[in-house]
């Protein structure tokens, strides 16, 4: 029993750093006036976004493919960081540049790692007040409704309907999560 609550404690200790963490950027709005002020700090996104993965990871074994496209995500957007750290500080500058060269929306590019990911931080926070508002409800459902909302609508068919396979035939029956471990 004293290695259950510890476990629960862990659990509650990492979803606790997630979210004080997440709290912690922030993020320059332009104004009208002004659309050149947008200012996204490049090392605290992708800090948050390693978060994200272990949140994911916590969830359970049908996570796995998110994981990988969130990691492979942050490692583009890594890498063109690391490429020039002075420049790339700011994440709207390598937007900015990408767009610039016309390459914004490769497949391969920055700019389409950064939505997606801001797209993941979308789904990740919907599963978060999901679960704040109610503790009990089964992990496949608080999993499918975040999809339902965040992902779904810029997934095809195909990826959909992939989604709905993981979600339906995975252990997530097994991996009840329960507000206790978030705070």
């Amino acid at each position: 029993m004293k290695r259950g609550k510890r476990e629960i404690m862990e659990k509650k200790s990492e979803i606790s750093c997630f979210i004080e963490e997440l709290s912690m950027v922030v993020i320059v709005k332009p104004t009208e006036e002004n659309h050149e002020a947008a200012h996204i700090p490049t090392k605290p996104f992708l800090s948050i976004c390693y978060s994200v993965l272990h949140v994911l990871e916590k969830i359970g074994p049908t996570m796995a493919v998110l994981r990988q496209d969130v990691y492979q995500n942050i490692k583009r957007l890594e890498l063109m960081h690391e490429s020039n750290p002075t420049t790339n500080l700011n994440l709207v500058e390598i937007l900015k540049l990408e767009a610039t060269e016309g390459i914004a929306k490769k497949g391969s590019s920055c700019s389409k790692a950064f939505v997606w990911l801001t797209r993941t931080l979308d789904f990740t926070s919907s599963l978060l007040q999901i679960l704040s508002n109610d503790p009990q409800k089964k992990m496949e459902k608080v999993v499918e409704e975040s999809y339902e909302v965040t992902l779904k609508p810029w997934h095809g068919w195909i990826s959909s309907t992939a989604v709905r396979v993981l979600i339906t035939f995975s252990l997530f029956s097994c991996f009840q999560f329960s507000i206790s471990f978030m705070l």
